[in-house]
């Protein structure tokens, strides 16, 4: 066991695998279907949640984790003398990192002789999870607390994440459009392709989803040419085009994804079934060592 444990939220959505073997620990969001409130991380068959969002005239709603949500899990790791560092989706669309920072100065109170330091990965889904694998990486190399909170920083400057939807009319709904706002009164049907740097960020708009499709295929290679050599895909409800992308990113970069994950309810409820995701990013922040 290492001396620095890494602390996310469900919304990395990386496979339970990987969360096992980094030794990572997880803080919950929650979803509100209009009937009841739970975890996101109670919510196993994210098909059915897909199927049932499609059909609902009002939108699932979200929320972060509460300040005792976060103590929960700091206050036994800190127990039993571990740092800790925490890393979150973005600040830009959720309140959870600023929960995590009021935790951690909680926990300070409580046990000062522990550190926590709390990051904004500014990203969310497979961004935060290739941050959080690449703390987890630098937590399982020996690093002290602050060499695995900055292990975690140079991944979030380092991950940039396209994205391409089938409608803005989720994000429209949510309130979480960000930059891409001003293609809201577009009369053209449009596919979205989408970044987030803190905030959702306009892209390219395309005719088709097909061309959609294209673009983050060339991502992929512009992501390659930057030197990165590994690369992830995520998806909503959109498993045949998420393993195309798969086979692409194979010829691309020689080498099987870091990752495949579907996101789940709290992304998915504000962005809509049908999301491709893909990145590219340096195979040494993800390694012990690297």
């Amino acid at each position: 066991m290492s001396a620095v444990a890494v602390v996310t939220d469900s919304t990395h959505y990386l496979p339970r695998e990987l969360v096992v073997a980094g030794d990572i620990h997880e803080v919950s969001l929650y979803v509100n279907d209009g009937s009841e409130q739970r975890r996101e991380s109670d919510i196993g068959d994210y098909g059915a949640f897909y199927d049932d969002l499609r059909a609902m005239t009002r939108l699932p709603t979200t929320s972060q984790p509460s300040i005792g949500d976060f103590l929960a899990v700091y206050e036994p790791l800190a127990g039993a003398g571990r740092d800790i560092v925490s890393v979150h989706l973005s600040g830009g669309v959720s309140g959870t990192v600023e929960s995590a920072r009021q935790a951690a100065a909680q926990l300070a109170e409580r046990q000062p002789g522990r550190r926590v330091e709390v990051i904004d990965s500014r990203l969310v889904g497979g961004g935060l999870g290739a941050v959080v694998l690449a703390a987890a990486a630098a937590a399982r190399g020996g690093g002290d607390v602050g060499a695995v909170a900055q292990r975690g920083r140079d991944a979030t400057r380092e991950m940039a994440i396209w994205f391409a939807v089938d409608t803005l009319e989720f994000l429209r709904r949510g309130g979480r459009v960000g930059g891409a706002q001003a293609w809201l009164g577009s009369t053209l049907k449009i596919k979205p392709i989408l970044s987030i740097q803190s905030e959702i960020l306009p892209v390219e708009r395309v005719r088709t989803s097909g061309r959609a499709f294209e673009r983050l295929v060339d991502y992929l290679q512009a992501r390659r040419d930057d030197g990165c050599d590994a690369f992830f895909v995520q998806h909503i409800d959109a498993d045949e085009r998420a393993q195309r992308l798969v086979d692409h990113g194979r010829e691309i970069y020689g080498a099987e994804p870091e990752f495949v994950s579907e996101m789940g309810p709290v992304i998915g409820a504000h962005v809509g079934p049908g999301l491709l995701g893909v990145s590219g990013i340096r195979r040494r922040l993800l390694y012990p060592g690297g």
